[in-house]
């Protein structure tokens, strides 16, 4: 090394080719084809060899299923002398040729035969003589059974479709709901809080296993193929249901109320959540102190869909009034509004109108010829529309000549209940000539 110290031998250069020397020719490497040559033609002994066995082999197992299903027809003389005369042939072994003109019903043979078919072992002459016979069947010609395919499908179908009403049978309770056998693959399930309407402290005994209830599917089938069932959901719908009926027929309903806010004060219908505004209130400056109180109240909105039930005690007064009126009655009443048309009459819960027309049969200069406001009268209902809560009064009916009422108005009224009845008279005379 250069920095040891120590003197390194000097290298014997190799000596330079003189220029003029000649140079030796490149070696070419010499394959030999031969050795090439023998060991595919070994390789191709070997492949024919084995083709060969295979072939063996597939003639053999041939022979065996021939010999199992002696009840097959036998192929034709062309396919038999091909097999036979070209065995080393892989055309002839594997060739297509020999099964034209044969049909599925060829190649299966007799309808009720098979391998473990002891007759047709015994007799195999003879099946070949009735496979001739019988006439070659194509695959249309094979039974298809529409009213089985048609079952299986309906069996298979999933059960229950989003807001079918459908009945089952409990076959379980637990903690979180209950299964119920609907009829699917898998059993439907009613979680706890989908039971039914109100607090549920026991679910096994609401529920029983074997009892029969008729729930809504609020889910379809899932992958398992279970559905989400509701008792609660379908009570409602009906509850909705029932309060629409109730609402169309103007009925007037006793409720609790149970609570208050701001607004008014809320109470409990068929299982809803009403709520009556402050307007609606006889007593509504006063209106905390209305719970635990029962009031009759009829229905000013009914809707399902926004699930708003707003109702109304001061409407529910004027449909009880209403049942106490008919048409032909006879009330007494006091104007408290005059409108150019006619007086508006309050008749205690409800307002009737007293139309100009009505007022008497004499022509009428000033509505203040006959009443002025804070008068009281007496006057026939001609007009009865509850729904509208429209009052019609007739007071020309008790004059006994037109023009009574202007010149003899308290004679009038001191004989109204006597007038009013030959008013009814006169108006059902009428009635029937018009019947």
């Amino acid at each position: 090394m250069a920095g040891s110290g120590i003197p390194q031998p000097n290298k014997p250069k190799a000596p330079k080719p003189a220029a003029d020397a000649p140079r030796k020719p490149l070696q070419v490497m010499h394959i030999s084809r031969r050795d090439e040559q023998e060991r595919l033609q070994k390789e191709a002994a070997e492949a024919r060899a084995a083709a060969n066995a295979a072939a063996g082999r597939a003639s053999q197992l041939e022979a065996a299923a021939i010999e199992a299903a002696r009840g097959f027809p036998q192929p034709p003389n062309e396919l038999k002398q091909a097999t036979s005369s070209d065995s080393g042939s892989d055309e002839s072994r594997f060739g297509m040729d020999g099964l034209e003109g044969m049909t599925m019903a060829d190649l299966l043979g007799p309808a009720g035969q098979g391998r473990g078919n002891a007759k047709s072992q015994a007799s195999p002459s003879a099946n070949n003589e009735s496979a001739q016979s019988r006439p070659a069947r194509s695959v249309d010609d094979f039974d298809f059974d529409e009213d089985a395919f048609l079952a299986a499908l309906d069996e298979n179908a999933p059960v229950g479709t989003t807001g079918d009403v459908i009945s089952g049978t409990v076959i379980g309770a637990e903690s979180d709901g209950v299964y119920v056998d609907i009829g699917g693959k898998a059993p439907g399930f009613m979680p706890k809080n989908e039971c039914g309407l109100g607090v549920i402290t026991s679910l096994k005994e609401l529920f029983p296993k074997g009892l029969t209830v008729e729930v809504l599917v609020t889910r379809e089938q899932n992958a398992d193929g279970m559905v989400t069932i509701s008792c609660r959901a379908l009570a409602l719908r009906k509850s909705w249901d029932k309060v629409q009926q109730m609402a169309k027929e103007g009925k007037v309903v006793q409720v609790k109320v149970n609570g208050f806010n701001r607004g008014g004060v809320t109470c409990d219908l068929e299982g809803l959540r009403g709520f009556i505004p402050r307007s609606q209130l006889q007593d509504g400056e006063n209106h905390e102190a209305l719970v635990s109180k029962t009031l009759g109240v009829t229905f000013l909105e009914v809707n399902p869909e926004t699930r708003k039930l707003v109702l109304s005690e001061k409407r529910a007064s004027i449909a009880a009034r209403f049942s106490e009126l008919e048409v032909g009655q006879l009330v007494e009443g006091q104007i408290v509004s005059i409108k150019p048309y006619g007086f508006f009459v309050d008749l205690g819960g409800v307002t009737g109108l007293l139309h100009q027309s009505m007022i008497t049969g004499a022509s009428l200069r000033s509505l203040r010829e006959a009443f002025d406001q804070g008068d009281r009268l007496k006057a026939l209902i001609t007009e009865l529309d509850p729904g509208r809560g429209r009052v019609g009064l007739n007071t020309a009916l008790l004059e006994g000549q037109p023009g009574e009422i202007l010149t003899e108005k308290e004679k009038v009224m001191a004989e109204a209940e006597e007038r009013a009845n030959k008013a009814r008279n006169v108006l059902r005379e009428k009635e029937q000539s018009a019947g």
